[in-house]
């Protein structure tokens, strides 16, 4: 019995030996993000992307207002998406609203909290976007997004695209 006894300690003080020689997955600082999927459903679309971010700053309480996430500065939204639609001649070009700016979608996502983990994090993230086309452009019936993310270190992503969608 007291062998057997040994043998399951020893066994058991292996794992976990082995397991603290493996440490988890790390991720760079900046925000990575990818496979960016658009599901459209009637008016609206929800666009979906894996990210990793190594330090898991990612988001903004609602209590962070001061520099540089107040509301006059480019980093008070941390999530950027950018709206094209493919041109008959000329390729993909920024769609734009009706005074002739470019349509960007802006969003000031809450802090992502993994209970018990101190750095790197990795998801998937969904987003609403509604409505998810221009309707007004005669263009609109081909577009894709732009998307880029960014942490609250303002490390910011590179720049993916979503395949074209075609409603």
């Amino acid at each position: 019995m007291k062998a057997k006894v040994g043998l399951i300690f020893w066994g058991v003080a292996l794992m976990f030996v082995m397991a603290s020689c493996f440490k988890g997955e790390t991720y760079p600082d900046e925000p990575i993000i990818s496979d960016a999927n658009v599901v459209v459903t009637n008016d609206s679309a929800v666009l979906t992307f894996s990210f990793t971010d190594g330090d898991g700053d990612i988001g903004l309480a609602d209590d962070e207002l001061d520099a540089p996430y107040d509301s006059a500065s480019y980093y008070h939204f941390n999530l950027y998406l950018e709206y094209f639609e493919k041109q008959d001649a000329g390729g993909w070009e920024p769609g734009l609203d009706a005074e002739g700016d470019t349509i960007v979608f802006k969003y000031r996502l809450e802090p992502i909290i993994v209970q018990g983990k101190k750095k790197g994090i990795k998801g998937t993230m969904d987003v609403v976007i509604n409505p998810f086309y221009n309707a007004a452009s005669p263009e609109s019936d081909t577009i894709k997004y732009s998307v880029k993310l960014i942490d609250r270190a303002l490390n910011e992503s590179v720049v993916i695209e979503t395949d074209p969608i075609i409603h």
